[in-house]
């Protein structure tokens, strides 16, 4: 009781601070309070998935053997409850095909039916959740280096087909939580070495998206990956992100923002006020790359930062879906899956405290050391002691006290495994 009254008389000091400078603490609550991560399934168990045992493979990897990992449905989804008990707010649940509940049958991906994932849904209506989706290109004998892409017509179709049972799937599940479900499409194509087939390959990926997404479907939203290289194909990417700015441009579907994906100098960030210009909304796939794709968890980093703040700045809080897309084996999976979300939480929240249009005013008035001024003051402000009270209202964990509850699973669940 004496901490959680430190919690609240810190909370109203903080509040004042604000206040003087133009900030609504309690709105800026309120509006984190509304936003919704989707947490990746695949942290669980290094996305392996319940279609077979094989290595990962398609232009992905993930890198640990940390012990613990989850082995069957059960364990990833009480992995997934635990870390969300230790996360503020409400939360949705991100899925890969190769998830889907086959009761232990063998279902290749182009028979993946809605009837694959209606235990999924049952469990997210019985936990107040909602879920999310992705097609699964890589870790197949059909993968190699070409999916949609591929000008193999037999192997081209098979991955048409997948993806289309993808999107009925999304849609039956967006129907059946009366709420869009979100689903990306991601697939690893390219070349390892040189190729003088580019505008061949990116041909046949137009042209087999327009055949995907010929169908309209009212529960579901459709996401575009792009990337600048997978492993083992490091010389072109089919769905780079020029191809897919232009495609979600001329064709209204949603860019995936995933933060691994550019050059190690290009900014992400600086992507949000460019696209939402030309396209309906923002798919994010936050994670840590250190010097390229690595998926390390994500932490409150400067560029995780300017990410949240740009999106706060636009005005674009309702036009953004906040997903997390890292897999890392090499430590406590539970334990990374409440860092990097509660990292994420706090960043949008500095976000929502900066005294945004003050600074802005200043900017416009030519004040430029105010607002330099103003900027690297608000990097002092105690924005920490708001995000200790938004803990305390969802009853989490308060600071550090969340270490103690993961290393209890540990000892209790996932070292037994």
């Amino acid at each position: 009781m004496k901490k959680e009254e430190a919690i609240k008389q810190t909370f109203e000091i903080a509040k004042e601070q604000y206040a003087a400078l133009g900030v609504d603490v309690e709105d800026a609550l309120a509006k984190l309070q509304k936003v919704q991560l989707s947490l990746h399934c695949w942290q669980t168990d290094d996305v392996a998935g319940f279609e077979s045992a094989g290595d990962l493979s398609g232009g992905i990897q993930a890198t640990g053997n940390y012990p613990g990992k989850a082995r069957n449905m059960e364990e990833v989804r009480a992995d997934l409850l635990k870390a969300m008990s230790l996360i503020p707010g409400k939360h949705r649940v991100n899925l890969h095909e190769i998830y889907g509940d086959f009761g232990g049958k063998f279902v290749d991906r182009d028979q993946v039916e809605p009837k694959h994932f209606e235990s999924w849904m049952q469990w997210a209506n019985e936990n107040g959740l909602k879920l999310d989706f992705n097609s699964t290109s890589f870790s197949h004998p059909k993968s190699g280096n070409l999916s949609l892409s591929n000008p193999d017509k037999g192997i081209r179709d098979f991955w048409i087909e997948h993806t289309k049972r993808c999107r009925t799937i999304a849609d039956a599940m967006g129907k059946a939580q009366n709420d869009p479900c979100i689903m990306n499409l991601w697939v690893h194509d390219g070349c390892k070495d040189l190729s003088v087939n580019h505008f061949m390959y990116r041909e046949l990926l137009k042209n087999s998206l327009d055949e995907i997404f010929a169908e309209k479907k009212a529960n579901m939203k459709d996401c575009i990956e792009g990337k600048v290289f997978g492993i083992g194909l490091e010389s072109f990417t089919v769905g780079s992100h020029d191809f897919y700015t232009a495609y979600a441009a001329q064709n209204g579907k949603i860019p995936t923002i995933d933060t691994g994906h550019y050059h190690p100098t290009e900014s992400p960030a600086d992507k949000v006020s460019a696209l939402l210009n030309f396209v309906p909304e923002l798919m994010l796939h936050v994670s840590r790359p250190i010097r390229w794709d690595s998926d390390h968890v994500t932490i409150m980093d400067d560029p995780t930062m300017e990410l949240f703040s740009e999106i706060v700045r636009a005005g674009a809080l309702n036009r953004v879906h906040y997903g997390l897309d890292y897999f890392d084996g090499a430590l406590n999976r539970i334990g990374a899956y409440v860092i990097g979300s509660r990292a994420a939480l706090k960043c949008m929240l500095r976000a929502l405290l900066e005294p945004t249009k003050t600074i802005s005013q200043m900017e416009l008035e030519g004040k430029g050391f105010q607002t330099l001024a103003l900027l690297e003051e608000c990097k002092a402000l105690p924005w920490n002691a708001v995000w200790d009270m938004f803990c305390l209202k969802n009853n989490v964990p308060v600071g550090i006290d969340f270490i103690a509850e993961v290393e209890k699973y540990e000892k209790d669940v996932t070292s037994k495994r």
